[in-house]
């Protein structure tokens, strides 16, 4: 099987086959990005996230991380919807603000067990860019290197912003929690949540 480099060398040569085997490859990562953010519109969202990627193929260095690529443009999609859709989204502060300041009510998100529904519950009140950070970091296994390229911002930075944004997660858990024995279990399990979340959005 090719490498996402070699794909991306075919493609930009004109092989469109390679094109169209390089974004099924990094769809379910995609689908993934706008599940927890607008999930109403998220089909939009990676309509025009894939629309953006296949214009921006000749200009795509060839030693890039794609997935990296892609899911930098997702979040620049993500901040261009929610500042259209949102009066207020014009001032808003990413780095500070959460999704549910912008779609404030109840959680429609598709979690089925309790875990997983208080670590969404958490997750959607953390500050975009905070839930950016984990969603990369833990559900999308990239380094911190590769999320500081979709990021736009020093590794050292993100490396800072994650162990706040994993203290801001612990915050919310605490809050949400309806037991110490819960909370434990859940702050000791998040890489068995991410499992179960790329599980759970794929059979959505």
């Amino acid at each position: 099987m090719l490498d996402d480099h070699a794909l991306l060398k075919a493609w930009q040569g004109g092989d469109e086959r390679a094109g169209r085997t390089l974004v099924e490859r990094h769809y379910e990562a995609v689908v993934r990005f706008f599940a927890t953010k607008d999930r109403a519109r998220a089909p939009d969202l990676i309509q025009q996230t894939l629309v953006k990627l296949v214009e921006s193929v000749p200009r795509i260095a060839k030693d890039c991380n794609v997935r990296a690529y892609v899911l930098g443009i997702a979040r620049h999609v993500l901040y261009d919807h929610f500042r259209a859709a949102y009066q207020t989204a014009a001032r808003f502060d990413f780095s500070e603000r959460s999704v549910a300041d912008l779609q404030p009510g109840p959680s429609s998100i598709l979690a089925r067990e309790h875990q997983t529904r208080l670590l969404f519950q958490a997750l959607r009140q953390l500050p975009l860019e905070s839930q950016l950070l984990v969603e990369l970091y833990y559900w999308e296994e990239l380094t911190a290197r590769e999320v500081a390229d979709i990021l736009g911002m020093p590794e050292g930075t993100v490396r800072t912003r994650l162990r706040r944004a994993r203290h801001l997660l612990e915050q919310a858990l605490t809050r949400l929690a309806e037991s110490p024995e819960e909370l434990h279990s859940t702050l000791t399990d998040l890489d068995g949540w991410a499992r179960r979340v790329r599980e759970a959005l794929r059979s959505a």
